[in-house]
């Protein structure tokens, strides 16, 4: 399966490299696009189940680096889960 890297940047400027085991990332997310910090978490979680589950129907177990991922998201947006104004830029997706 093909795998991508999606580049974010959080409200705090930093970047951080989200790993996708599928190219199904690029069906929901756009790169260039700013997101509202929920919305990002919301719809990465959806991508990255989705791409889990492939590739479950493929080798027969989930992607463990993609639950990995998700829960990475979920600690990262945690810091700015305060600010009702956080968004989230997906800066690339490679």
């Amino acid at each position: 399966m093909p795998e991508m890297i999606f580049r974010v940047r959080w409200p705090d400027g930093t970047l951080s490299d989200c790993y996708s085991p599928s190219l199904v990332i690029r069906d929901h997310l756009e790169e260039g696009k700013i997101y509202s910090l929920a919305d990002f978490v919301r719809i990465s979680r959806t991508a990255l189940t989705i791409a889990s589950d492939r590739v479950a129907a493929k080798f027969g177990f989930p992607c463990s680096r993609a639950a990995r991922q998700i829960a990475a998201i979920d600690v990262a947006a945690a810091r700015f889960a305060d600010d009702p104004e956080a968004t989230v830029t997906v800066v690339a997706l490679t």
